[in-house]
C-alpha cells in the first residue's frame, strides 16, 4: 500500500461528534445530568440550564459538552451497555394498577403476587417497600413511579430482569443499580419519580430469578394435576 498516497486521501467518514443526535442520545445525556443532580455535582439551576441545552442539541458533539465534566459520562463511554428503550407512548397505562401509600407510617408489597404494568408508591414521612423478587410478571414492561418526601421507597427485583432508573433527587437520593438481562424477552422494570429530602433505592435481590419462580409454579400445577386426574 502507498502510505503517502493513502494519507493524502480525504477522510470522508463523519466523526462521531458530528453525527446527528437521536432522541435516545438526548435521553441518555439527560439521565447523566439527573444522576449528577442527585449526587450533588450540579445545582438545580445548573441542571435546568444544561437540560435546556440538551433538548436543543443537534449533534452528538453538542451533547458531550454538557456532560464532559461529569465522572459518569466517562464511565459509560468506556463501558457502553445495551439500554432497553423507554416504554413507548400508550405502552403503559397512565392509571396505576396499584397504589402503595405510606404517610407517617409504613406500607409494603411483597411475596408471590402478580404485577401490573404500573405501580405508584408514595412515602411521605414514611417508608414503602416494593419487593418483586417473588412476583409473577404478566407484562414485559413494568413502570414504578416512586415519590419520597421526607421518606423512603425501597424497590427490589429479581436479578435476571432489566432494571432502569429514570427519576431524580432534590436534596435527596435517587439510586438505581442498572441491570441488563441476558434474555431479550426478560421483563424490564423502569423506576421513575423523585426523592425530595428523602430516598428512592432500586436494586436486585441476589439469588432470586424469574425463571426459578415460574418453574416452581409449574411444578405445583403439575403435581396438582397428577393428584386429581380428570378434574
Amino acid at each position: 500500500m502507498d502510505l503517502q498516497k493513502h494519507a493524502q486521501q480525504p477522510d470522508t467518514a463523519p466523526r462521531t461528534a458530528e453525527l446527528r443526535a437521536s432522541d435516545a442520545d438526548r435521553d441518555r445525556t439527560a439521565d447523566l445530568l439527573r444522576e449528577a443532580l442527585a449526587e450533588g455535582r450540579l445545582t438545580a439551576d445548573e441542571h435546568a440550564e444544561r437540560v435546556e441545552g440538551v433538548l436543543a442539541a443537534r449533534t452528538v458533539g453538542e451533547l458531550e459538552v454538557f456532560v464532559r465534566d461529569l465522572p459518569a459520562a466517562h464511565r459509560r463511554r468506556a463501558a457502553p451497555v445495551s439500554v432497553p428503550g423507554r416504554p413507548g407512548a400508550g405502552a403503559i397505562p397512565l392509571d396505576p394498577d396499584d397504589n402503595v401509600v405510606a404517610v407517617f407510617g409504613a406500607a409494603s408489597r411483597k411475596g408471590r403476587r402478580r404485577t401490573g404494568r404500573r405501580i405508584h408508591a408514595y412515602a411521605v414521612f414514611g417508608s414503602v417497600e416494593i419487593d418483586l423478587s417473588e412476583a409473577l410478571f404478566d407484562h414485559q414492561q413494568v413502570v414504578i413511579k416512586a415519590f419520597a418526601v421526607f421518606g423512603s421507597v425501597e424497590i427490589r427485583v429479581p436479578e435476571n430482569v432489566s432494571l432502569r432508573g429514570m427519576g431524580g433527587g432534590v436534596l435527596g437520593s435517587f439510586e438505581t443499580d442498572t441491570l441488563d438481562a441476558t434474555d431479550a424477552e426478560a421483563p424490564v422494570v423502569y423506576v421513575d419519580g423523585w426523592a425530595v429530602l428523602g430516598s428512592v433505592e432500586a436494586r436486585a435481590r441476589r439469588g432470586r430469578l424469574v425463571a426459578d419462580i415460574l418453574d416452581k409454579v409449574q411444578r405445583t400445577v403439575d403435581r396438582s394435576v397428577r393428584r386429581h386426574p380428570g378434574h
